[in-house]
């Protein structure tokens, strides 16, 4: 049911193109999508039935915004940058990357072929994505033996060793012209676009001639390459009349899950399958319109001359903004592979709709689990503390994130504390509480929908404390509480009321591995903080000072104190050189 706020806001809708933002109760943006009529796309989240996660979804949202544009084309581009700046938690995210290495014929006086795994604009020709970095070197090594380039590192005055094998034209010491680079680049980029069979015959013909001239071993030689021919390009079945490196992109849609696959065609063959699983809130053919133009926009991708997707889609659109031509086939080889793309989708769905039932429940149903436990609005993410120390010392805090039930590690955080130079639970907890969400406020990131502490009132008065008088915040902060034996019990509220979870509960479980996973990550932070400040660990740092050498100073001293109070002669006394005496005092006036 929507708001009254809500309400009043779609009575005020354009019937114009442009995009729109869903806000939850925190005014996060949680989704951004594109309309050709806002008015009618907005109203259908609030004036229809959904399931699954645009059920879920609708049922977050508080507000929304609209911004019109001019054109569909602008409402497109709009999304794409939107998506890519706010990363709204329901819109299809992409990893940067495509994973693959890429052939690269350097532009350079004396151009070189590498293997690559990022495409950069410096004028290069790159080919690929090749599926492993296995098939991309034999393909590397093949064609560096048929069409040498430049191997060695450039003029060198004498012959390289590649020279000698006839893997290189001789930049290592004279002048190659450039022609006789463009006539071996020419064949390179003929051979890549999947012209095998020419250079096939080429070298069955040379094999033949050196048989004749009993060149017996020349014979093998080229007998070999003929082999990496047939196993690094003609082992892949070709799967179409032409050439033209295309990308073909289908969808299959149940339940609210949106199954994709890519397949990349090149030198006539399948040469690499994606495969993506989605929850769809928008319609399929607008979500899939979306994610390509975001799989184009990543640092790794190379377009190829033509794209083909399915019927429905925006297909002029999306042609004009990429720029080579977008197609859905009507008939032909090209329709069969789109079909069987869409045949591979929805097998990967079916196949996954169990292990993705049992999924939600252990993540996002135990997220929402602890939230209901703690009266709270479902939520997304959370965030854990802990404290480390020995006996007062080296005081180190630690932080782990958890999106939906799933470890972020990326977003783990350590802490050594400044300010705090005691065992003080809520002295510690202030300070790395300000710390982080002081840095989160000044960095306008997203803040957590959930803190929980390692222990009980007293760090969650602390937390409580700063986030409410010092920063002006209202996030939601629990304890959790451990039994006698140690093991996770309980959690506590801000009221200092504990709330008891069922054990055998996926919420349980989800709160006993983030409890461990905050202790583990403290503990281990601060093994290395003590380790790196130990006295022996100092020592090893200090250049000239070896083993024998530590075990004098530890045996005479007994700290570092001593150690620094000492005089050079003091140590000179002890075996010590003036050199490594002196180096010693000026190590440890330094480290102080």
């Amino acid at each position: 049911m929507a708001t009254q706020h809500i309400e009043n806001k779609l009575k005020l809708l354009p019937d114009l193109p442009g995009c729109y933002m869903m806000k939850d109760i925190n005014s996060r943006i949680i989704y951004v999508g594109k309309a050709k009529n806002l008015k009618n796309r907005v109203r259908s989240y609030f004036k229809s039935s959904h399931e699954g996660k645009t059920a879920k979804l609708v049922s977050e949202i508080r507000d929304f915004e609209t911004i019109i544009t001019s054109t569909d084309k602008e409402a497109f581009l709009l999304e794409i940058t939107l998506i890519q700046k706010h990363k709204p938690y329901y819109n299809i995210k992409l990893k940067r990357g495509t994973g693959y290495p890429y052939i690269k014929i350097t532009h350079e006086k004396d151009p070189q072929l590498k293997i690559v795994s990022q495409v950069k604009k410096d004028g290069g020709y790159y080919f690929g994505p090749y599926p492993n970095v296995y098939a991309a070197t034999e393909t590397l090594q093949l064609l560096q033996k048929v069409y040498p380039l430049r191997r060695c590192n450039g003029y060198q005055k004498r012959p390289c060793l590649y020279y000698h094998m006839g893997q290189c034209l001789g930049a290592c010491f004279k002048e190659v012209p450039q022609s006789e680079y463009e006539k071996q680049i020419k064949k390179i980029k003929s051979f890549l676009n999947g012209n095998v069979s020419k250079i096939k015959k080429e070298l069955e013909q040379k094999m033949e001639t050196a048989s004749e001239n009993l060149e017996f071993e020349r014979a093998a030689e080229i007998r070999d390459q003929i082999h990496y021919v047939e196993m690094t390009v003609e082992k892949q079945k070709i799967i179409s009349n032409d050439n033209t490196p295309r990308d073909l992109f289908a969808f299959y849609m149940n339940k609210g899950w949106l199954s994709l696959q890519i397949f990349s065609i090149r030198q006539a063959r399948l040469m690499k399958r994606e495969k993506r699983l989605f929850p769809c809130i928008d319609t399929p053919e607008a979500e899939l319109e979306s994610f390509i133009l975001q799989f184009y926009n990543q640092k790794n991708r190379i377009l190829p001359k033509e794209i083909l997707i399915p019927s429905g889609m925006d297909k002029e659109t999306l042609s004009e903004i990429l720029g080579i031509p977008v197609k859905t086939p009507q008939r032909g080889q090209k329709r069969d592979l789109l079909e069987m793309a869409q045949k591979n989708a929805k097998l990967v769905l079916e196949e996954k709709f169990r292990l993705l039932e049992l999924d939600e429940r252990k993540t996002t149903g135990a997220m929402n689990e602890i939230t209901d436990a703690l009266g709270l609005p479902n939520g997304h993410r959370i965030e854990a503390f802990d404290h480390s120390h020995l006996q007062g010392e080296d005081l180190v805090s630690a932080m782990v994130c958890f999106i939906d039930g799933r470890p972020e590690k990326t977003e783990y955080r350590k802490y050594k504390l400044k300010n705090v130079d005691h065992a003080d639970e809520a002295a510690s907890t202030r300070e790395v509480i300000y710390r982080r969400y002081s840095r989160l406020l000044k960095e306008k990131a997203n803040l957590p929908d959930l803190i929980l502490m390692d222990g009980a009132s007293i760090q969650i008065n602390a937390a409580v404390d700063v986030l409410h008088n010092q920063l002006g915040i209202d996030i939601p902060v629990a304890g959790m509480v451990k039994n006698d034996r140690h093991k996770t019990a309980d959690l506590m509220t801000e009221n200092d009321e504990k709330i008891g979870l069922d054990p055998k509960s996926e919420g349980f479980y989800l709160l006993q591995r983030i409890q461990d996973e905050v202790h583990r990550f403290a503990i281990t932070f601060h093994r290395q903080v003590r380790s790196k400040n130990s006295l022996a660990s100092r020592l090893e740092r200090i250049q000239g000072v070896g083993p024998k050498t530590r075990i004098k100073l530890l045996r005479n001293y007994g700290s570092l104190k001593n150690i620094s109070a000492a005089s050079v002669e003091d140590l000179e006394s002890l075996g010590i050189s003036k050199k490594v005496a002196q180096t010693i005092k000026l190590s440890l006036k330094n480290q102080s």
